[in-house]
């Protein structure tokens, strides 16, 4: 392994055990009657504390270390002017820089009651993940991921998120390749490689998962107001198979 793989490769490790800790973190302090400002607020505190920085306010024109939705939003959601309430479905992503190198995660949960409907559209949601990061094997394809992704939540019949995709992530919050969560042909040319870092993120939805844009310029929503939700994790392509770095 060469010096800077390695110095890659030790950075991420270190920088995504934290990360996979405060993202249980936020799940565990978002409860009923917080504030999406709040959760942001916990995430600085948490990235601060950990003496790494934010990501996504790296991004030109995002000032947060959060994106934060409820219900019908999927992803880019600006944390600020709502509230969580009893039975909402809420979606945290964070991301944070250990030593130049970024990491990715998101998680989405229920706060309170809700019917077993939802309860098995999460549970969906964190199979499909886990199937999707099983298929992150190296000499497989970007395709194997994407079908892996898509095959349990096509089975239950959710929509399945076409706009948006999962990334490269490393030197950068953004890189390629783009990981679809829905299968493309053309990326069974695209293969995995050892030491290679990845975002790998399922977005789906109870209805139709055809997404609009909010007012915001940042938000997106389900078009049918379905409810939806996203998992992600950073993974580590290993000889010996995928490695989750935030779990």
């Amino acid at each position: 392994m060469n010096k800077n793989l390695d110095i890659k490769i030790k950075s991420m490790r270190q920088g995504g055990k934290i990360l996979g800790r405060i993202k249980k973190q936020l799940a565990e302090f978002t409860k009923p009657g917080i504030s999406f400002e709040q959760i942001e607020e916990e995430a600085q505190r948490l990235i601060k504390e950990s003496g790494m920085k934010p990501s996504f306010s790296t991004v030109p024109g995002y000032d947060w270390a959060t994106c934060v939705m409820k219900n019908e939003g999927v992803c880019h959601g600006i944390p600020k002017n709502q509230i969580v309430e009893d039975g909402d479905v809420i979606s945290i992503d964070v991301g944070l820089i250990n030593n130049s190198f970024h990491l990715d995660t998101s998680i989405t949960f229920s706060v309170g009651k809700v019917n077993k409907e939802v309860n098995d559209f999460l549970a969906s949601g964190q199979k499909s993940l886990k199937k999707a990061i099983s298929a992150a094997k190296l000499g497989n394809s970007v395709y194997d991921i994407s079908r892996a992704m898509e095959k349990p939540l096509k089975r239950k019949g959710y929509g399945v998120v076409y706009q948006l995709t999962g990334h490269g992530v490393g030197e950068e919050l953004h890189m390629d390749p783009s990981i679809p969560c829905i299968p493309s042909k053309s990326d069974k040319n695209i293969k995995l490689y050892e030491g290679q870092t990845v975002a790998i993120e399922n977005m789906y939805a109870m209805g139709n998962a055809t997404l609009e844009e909010d007012p915001d310029g940042w938000t997106y929503k389900t078009i049918d107001g379905s409810v939806s939700a996203m998992f992600e994790e950073t993974v580590l392509i290993t000889k010996n198979g995928p490695e989750i770095l935030t779990k």
